[in-house]
């Protein structure tokens, strides 16, 4: 790993865990850029992080189907949290669909997060641990909530038919549900997860398909459709350039 990059995050209570994945920061400690490769995780980021200018921007990243480069700033210090999708629906109530594999910047004094908040990770989390609880509904669809656990608990190798039975709630109008909220299909969303759990494999060097894929070939392609790489390149991550590959192998 890259000792210039610093990486933490925490999971969340018991009762934001249908909502959010973590709370987490980033530090690129180096004088100089970071050139990295996003790939799709299944996750909806929002990041806050002081300008040069001395203000606060707050970043909404929607749900990613491709990898991105992206460059990390010298001397960048960022806070985040990322959302489950029942998160970005119920705690920012919002829909995410227009910013597939993009973003937006929020407007300035959201949640009433300030400069100060982000002097370091522990002033972070007393201000949005309370800030999220206080968020949290009243209630939720409850079929929403048991298709997430069935999607998670499967790896993403359900199959919205078996899903719709199991929770009597037709595919197509899951699939609307799915486009409508957060721009892509629940079949590509459970793709993007069984290749986040791929990447799990993949960091212990196990470069062979274990999840529901039909052959090696198969397995192949679908690292690569996400990465951008075949994954023996993948598990080489030179200068550490697939940032969660390296979270990975620390773990």
């Amino acid at each position: 790993m890259n000792h210039d990059f610093y990486y933490k995050a925490i999971e969340p209570d018991k009762l934001l865990l249908d909502f959010v994945e973590n709370i987490g920061m980033f530090h690129n400690k180096s004088d100089h850029d970071m050139e990295v490769v996003l790939m799709p995780d299944g996750r909806i980021d929002l990041f806050f992080m002081q300008s040069e200018s001395g203000l606060l921007e707050t970043t909404l990243i929607g749900l990613e189907n491709v990898p991105e480069q992206q460059i990390i700033r010298a001397n960048t210090l960022a806070y985040k949290i990322s959302f489950k999708p029942l998160g970005a629906e119920y705690l920012l109530q919002t829909s995410i669909a227009g910013i597939l594999n993009s973003a937006t910047i929020l407007p300035q004094g959201f949640w009433n997060i300030n400069p100060g908040d982000l002097k370091d990770f522990d002033a972070f989390k007393e201000v949005i641990i309370p800030k999220l609880h206080q968020l949290l509904p009243t209630a939720i669809d409850e079929r929403k909530r048991q298709l997430f656990d069935l999607v998670y608990a499967s790896n993403g190798e359900i199959k919205v038919q078996e899903l719709a039975e199991k929770i009597a709630w037709s595919s197509r109008e899951i699939n609307r549900y799915f486009n409508k909220q957060f721009g892509l299909s629940l079949n590509a969303f459970c793709k993007i997860l069984r290749f986040k759990v791929s990447l799990e494999h993949i960091a212990k060097g196990r470069l062979f398909p274990e999840l529901n894929f039909t052959d090696q070939t198969h397995f192949i392609k679908e690292i690569k459709k996400f990465s951008g790489v075949v994954p023996s390149e993948l598990l080489k991550n030179k200068n550490d350039r697939f940032i969660l590959l390296s979270v990975l192998k620390q773990q």
